[in-house]
């Protein structure tokens, strides 16, 4: 059995990739005034840390790298829509293609991951036992509703917010 630090060394590689870092400071300095959730390094952890806690319990059987590599990605396409106005699934879609290929994800690792992207935002996915839905639940979950100053003017619906920690 491979030793966990070598079977994470293509998750590290997605956050050294020059598109991703150019990508992710891209979201920063959009959001830099941004008073609610924003989507930082914590948010994209807190989704992979989430959605590998939730593997593990339900026994899903999906692999730790491939979950932080969906995790990572996911709101990656953040920066093109406030600055395209393309939905940032749609554009996080190609710029993980093109991250996942240059470090070293196989094809069908590349199709489930971006499935996973593709389809974070949808609610018909929810309810999955892949990483589609396992990605999907673990966004959600990740935000702390119940602890922002913020909540009472956040554009979220009542049902979607997370009014208290759930284990």
């Amino acid at each position: 059995m491979r030793k966990e630090t070598e079977t994470m060394h293509r998750v590290n590689r997605i956050f050294r990739h020059p598109l991703w870092q150019g990508a992710m400071a891209q979201i920063e300095e959009a959001e830099k005034d941004r008073i609610y959730c924003r989507h930082d390094l914590t948010h994209l952890l807190d989704t992979a840390r989430l959605a590998y806690i939730e593997n593990l319990e339900k026994n899903l059987g999906l692999s730790k790298e491939l979950i932080y590599a969906a995790a990572l990605l996911h709101d990656i396409g953040r920066g093109l829509e406030y600055a395209q106005g393309i939905p940032h699934d749609e554009a996080g879609r190609g710029l993980a293609g093109t991250i996942l290929r240059d470090t070293g994800f196989c094809d069908a690792e590349c199709k489930d991951i971006l499935q996973a992207v593709s389809s974070h935002r949808s609610k018909g996915c929810q309810s999955e036992r892949g990483l589609a839905g396992l990605l999907y639940r673990s966004d959600k979950g990740s935000r702390n509703c119940f602890y922002c100053k913020h909540e009472d003017t956040c554009k979220w619906s009542e049902e979607k917010k997370n009014k208290e920690i759930k284990g």
